[in-house]
């Protein structure tokens, strides 16, 4: 599966979604790009929009998108408090549905 990093996301997380194809923003050379434009562009490459920004679901249109969001549901971006999330996120990865968001972690 093609995963796109956002921004927001600690990159040090990349190296514990094995199995994946992952890239950042900087690898893809999309950095500052807003996020309608951004998950556009993602559409037509990655299969999952991965990030922490959990306003993403209600302030962007994700209905139509030929992308899945997951979104990880952490007290913050540092990596101690999103590698608990890694086995859940590694496992609804194969049920997210395109079009729509899928929550890992908190209380959803």
């Amino acid at each position: 599966m093609k995963i796109f990093l956002d921004e927001c996301v600690n990159t040090r997380i990349l190296r514990h979604i094995a199995g994946h194809d992952v890239r950042t923003a900087r690898q893809m050379g999309w950095t500052s790009i807003k996020n309608g434009a951004l998950l556009a562009l993602c559409a037509g490459d990655f299969d999952v929009f991965l990030t922490v920004d959990q306003n993403l679901r209600h302030q962007q249109n994700l209905s139509g998108l030929d992308l899945a969001v997951v979104v990880l549901v952490a007290p913050s971006n540092r990596i101690k408090d999103m590698l608990p999330l890694v086995p859940a996120l590694l496992a609804a990865l194969p049920t997210c549905s395109k079009g729509a968001a899928t929550l890992v972690g908190g209380d959803r």
